[in-house]
This record gives structure tokens, sequence and C-alpha cells, in this order.
């Protein structure tokens, strides 16, 4: 779900962060490696550094990339509060598709 919401809000995230404050959070739990590290730090342009970081954790197939992004910009600081609060918040038809599923899924009710 939160990749959804991460992908749907991709541009709002990019513009919102500087990749910088998430990449040590990021490899400490094992999220990125050290050559994925290296390569971001190269990286000059913010925006691009930002948008590079977040589609290469989108290729990431391990279920915990999104919680530990998430993790990561709510321990940026209280000014980023308001971030965390559009994604919690952040609702649209496929996020209510994706849910609807799920609850389908979970109680067998369709």
């Amino acid at each position: 779900m939160l990749k959804l919401k991460f992908r749907r809000r991709h541009d709002t995230v990019v513009n919102s962060i500087n990749a910088e404050d998430v990449l040590n959070f990021l490899f400490q739990e094992e999220i990125l490696g050290e050559r994925d590290i290296e390569r971001f730090r190269r990286q000059t342009d913010r925006y691009e550094q930002c948008s590079e970081l977040l589609m290469h954790l989108h290729a990431s197939e391990s279920p915990q990339t999104f919680v530990q992004l998430y993790q990561a910009i709510k321990n940026t600081g209280e000014h980023r509060q308001w971030l965390i609060d559009e994604i919690d918040n952040f609702c649209d038809e496929s996020v209510k598709s994706l849910m609807k599923q799920r609850y389908s899924c979970l109680t067998g009710k369709y």
C-alpha cells in the first residue's frame, strides 16, 4: 500500500525531501547497499538524486522498502510531518481498489 502511495505522490516526495536526509537510514536498515549510497551521492542535482532514489526503491522486491522510507522521512523531523500526513491521508481510486481487494481476500467477502 505504501509503495502505491509513494508512486502516486512521486513529485511531491521528490520536491519535498532531500535524499541525503534518508540515505544513511536506508543503508542502516539494509534497504540500500554501499554501491547504491555511492551512486546517489555522486548525483549533484538534489531533484535528480531524490528521483533516482525513489525509482531505485520502486524496483525493490523487499516489502520493507517503503515502510523504511516512510520511517526515514518521519525521522527527518517535525518539519516533514505535513508530508507524512499527506501520505497517510492520500487515497485515490487505485488505492481504494487495492484496499477493497485486500479486504475481500482477508474476509472472503466479494
